[in-house]
């Protein structure tokens, strides 16, 4: 109980007085939201399918908290989004014994469970719940000016190992919602919303997220970038390869993904547009699984321990003019991570880079109201023998 209790979000207001922030405990915004107690909506094209179904919930509409939560984003409305990643390692019993074992496989979810929760929770034994792991690895939005108010799992925006998800209101009013699927040889997707942004009617700007269409990125060698719809219906995806209808579609986005012929990537994380000089950029912190058989352009470094950045251009120029709803990029190599003074590590990054200056394991990005990117590390224990520290 206190392990469910312990994942999750904490809310909190502060407030600046003089040159200190001070956080406010008795704020009617402060708040809880956790994997054991906390309600949430599932809305969007999968709400309702009978592969999100419990005895639990026979309508496939709510779940109980949230897992594996990483970094998220904000929308031009003001809610926040966040993602669950690795979902895959709260789940015990034999996926094999389900329906579901084609599914859960590649996702990875194998039943040996890092939690021993499935011994006391059925929703977390596959045997005894089979769909219970279907209603996470969503992407989630929850309004902190509203205290009282429900989190909602946007099923629009597919389902994988989210690292988090960043927005941009396009220069035709359709809100580009940009999101990694954080796993080696995996995906980097695109949302664009059906409806339009309205700036004074935030009500209506509540539901974008769960009308439009999902995107997965396609890399070429001359350095154009295509992003394939993931729609139902359109081949591959219809019921010869068992998609029964999009519902289907996002619940198994990674194997949509890789029918249409996504490019494999090195651990897509988070991916930020600039609203600056209208680019996208997006960070692979590293892939040490890549053979040198399936390097590509981009993804140049076999075993690639540094990882690296991609920038991605879309059409129609600076700032606002930029069209992130184009189908059609460029991209370029933004940054190879490493040692530029350790030939093996096959760096590239800006010759002004001390010494000391260099990064590895690109993870969160943010870009200030300047243009300028900011670049957070997460080496994890992969670089700690090598005594590399996270940094900024």
């Amino acid at each position: 109980d206190i392990e469910l209790a312990a994942h999750g979000h904490t809310v909190i207001e502060i407030k600046k007085v003089g040159a200190k922030w001070t956080a406010l405990k008795d704020s009617p915004y402060n708040r809880r939201i956790t994997a054991h107690q906390t309600r949430m909506r599932i809305s969007g094209p999968a709400a309702g399918d009978a592969r999100l179904k419990t005895a639990g919930d026979p309508t496939g509409t709510y779940v109980i908290g949230t897992l594996n939560n990483c970094t998220g984003g904000r929308t031009p409305w003001g809610t926040v989004l966040f993602a669950e990643e690795n979902f895959d390692g709260y789940f015990g019993g034999d996926p094999d014994k389900t329906t579901e074992a084609r599914n859960y496989k590649r996702y990875g979810l194998t039943g040996k469970s890092r939690y021993s929760w499935s011994k006391y929770y059925d929703r977390f034994n596959v045997e005894k719940t089979p769909n219970e792991p279907n209603r996470f690895g969503w992407m989630v939005e929850f309004d902190p000016y509203t205290p009282n108010s429900t989190p909602v799992k946007r099923t629009a925006l597919g389902r994988f190992k989210h690292e988090g998800a960043t927005t941009i209101v396009n220069k035709d009013g359709r809100v580009v919602v940009y999101t990694g699927d954080d796993e080696a040889l995996d995906y980097l997707y695109k949302f664009i919303t059906h409806g339009r942004f309205d700036p004074n009617n935030r009500d209506i700007n509540r539901e974008l997220l769960d009308s439009g269409t999902l995107f997965v990125a396609k890399f070429h060698e001359n350095g154009e970038l295509t992003w394939l719809p993931l729609v139902w219906g359109s081949k591959p995806l219809t019921p010869e390869n068992g998609f029964d209808s999009q519902a289907d579609v996002l619940i198994e986005t990674r194997r949509a993904a890789d029918l249409v012929g996504a490019t494999p990537m090195d651990r897509p994380e988070e991916v930020e547009p600039n609203p600056v000089n209208g680019r996208v950029y997006a960070a692979f912190t590293n892939n040490a699984t890549r053979k040198p058989d399936q390097v590509d352009a981009p993804n140049p470094r076999a075993k690639n321990a540094h990882g690296h950045i991609l920038e991605l251009i879309p059409p129609g120029g600076r700032g606002s003019d930029a069209d992130h709803a184009a189908l059609k990029f460029r991209w370029e190599v933004f940054l190879l991570a490493g040692n530029p003074k350790d030939s093996s590590d096959h760096a590239k990054c800006h010759p002004a880079v001390t010494k000391d200056g260099w990064v590895s394991s690109p993870d969160n990005l943010a870009v200030d109201n300047r243009g300028r990117l900011w670049i957070s590390t997460d080496q994890g224990s992969s670089q700690s023998k090598n005594g590399i520290a996270d940094g900024v």
